[in-house]
């Protein structure tokens, strides 16, 4: 195996896995001069192919295999753009030949391959980071701000919300289960679901009960929506998951998420409620008393997010944390914590709602 060269004025990075989630992964590496692409990796030819197009990335160095990338190349970071099943065995790797991780949510399939990447980050003396962007953003920063400030008293109560009318994703393998695990709960409500965790103080769950349904996915549709025509030959996930969590605190979350729905448009928030005040994201709000009146509040400034700042901001995050020593804010605990809630919504759903414990 080549030797690990650290060059600390510019990180060397690989990307693993070339498909649509890399794009925004590559576009924000444009805006951080402290790392350069020099390698990528995908089993297609046509996304190695793209790579190389892309700014950045042309002078770099492409593999079908990312153990041969791994052994030749000397690399800081590997970069890990996959679908879900390739996260662990990937991470695993890459720790292993001495690099740091980037990994992309959700972690892993489940608990005990999270565990084992968390482990080997450890053993090789390695950062292992969860691609969370949505706790970077200004509205949920606003709200973690408000929340440490005590304007949110105790919280009690989270309800989720990523819901889409009809939004199952026609590429990739987002329907299959045994590649990713399962369907719009792991793969649209992590996000929302890690930002509230987040917020909330990252309490421990210690209990879920959670139901799932597939009702149109499986099935042909002549419905005319914004991705048609997915493959529902493959389609083994659910439309639709709801579920509750119980933390060791007491507090409770309440999750709802769905590639399929009948409802009246899509949402991707989450509302707050604690004993001094709430908070919304979708709106910014602040919900609080003061003064005797019951008021909305709203932020006079936040800063502008456009495209890719929220990837910049976790990229840039993970590669501060090599290069400079500061703390990685979205780290594989984290990353574990979020996966032991869907986890225990998918078994309880498995037992037909049945309150199951999270260990």
């Amino acid at each position: 195996m080549a030797p690990r060269i650290y060059a600390p004025q510019r990180l060397r990075v690989a990307i693993l896995g070339t498909g649509n989630i890399s794009r925004a992964h590559i576009a924000a590496y444009q805006h951080l001069p402290q790392a350069e692409i020099v390698a990528g990796c995908d089993i297609l030819p046509e996304r190695r192919e793209w790579f190389l197009q892309q700014p950045g990335c042309q002078n770099a160095r492409v593999y079908e295999d990312y153990r041969e990338m791994l052994e030749k190349e000397e690399l800081d970071a590997v970069d890990i753009c996959t679908p879900n099943g390739v996260h662990a065995p990937a991470a695993i790797a890459s720790l292993k030949a001495g690099c740091h991780v980037m990994v992309e949510k959700p972690m892993a399939m489940n608990p005990a391959e999270c565990q084992r990447m968390n482990d080997a980050a450890k053993k090789a003396g390695k950062l292992l980071a969860c691609g969370f962007q949505l706790r970077y953003t200004p509205v949920v920063q606003m709200a973690k701000r408000a929340a440490e400030a005590g304007l949110l008293g105790e919280i009690l109560y989270v309800k989720i919300h990523a819901m889409r009318r009809r939004g199952v994703p026609n590429w990739g393998v987002f329907g299959r289960k045994e590649l990713q695990g399962g369907g719009p709960m792991i793969d649209i409500g992590v996000h929302q679901i890690e930002s509230a965790h987040y917020v909330m103080g990252e309490p421990r769950p210690v209990a879920a009960s959670g139901r799932t349904w597939t009702y149109l996915g499986d099935k042909p549709s002549q419905v005319v929506s914004r991705w048609p025509n997915w493959d529902y030959k493959t389609y083994t996930v659910e439309d639709l998951c709801v579920g509750q969590v119980r933390f060791a605190d007491g507090s409770l979350m309440e999750v709802e998420s769905a590639f399929c729905s009948h409802l009246a448009e899509d949402t991707a928030y989450w509302e707050i409620m604690g004993t001094k005040g709430g908070f919304r994201t979708d709106t910014g709000t602040l919900f609080h008393d003061q003064g005797g009146t019951m008021v909305n509040s709203q932020a006079g400034f936040l800063p502008p997010h456009p495209p890719p700042t929220d990837f910049v901001s976790k990229l840039g995050d993970f590669l501060s944390a090599i290069q400079n020593g500061t703390p990685l804010h979205s780290s594989g605990l984290e990353g574990m914590a979020v996966q032991k809630i869907i986890d225990g919504l998918y078994r309880s759903a498995a037992q037909q709602g049945k309150e199951v414990v999270i260990p």
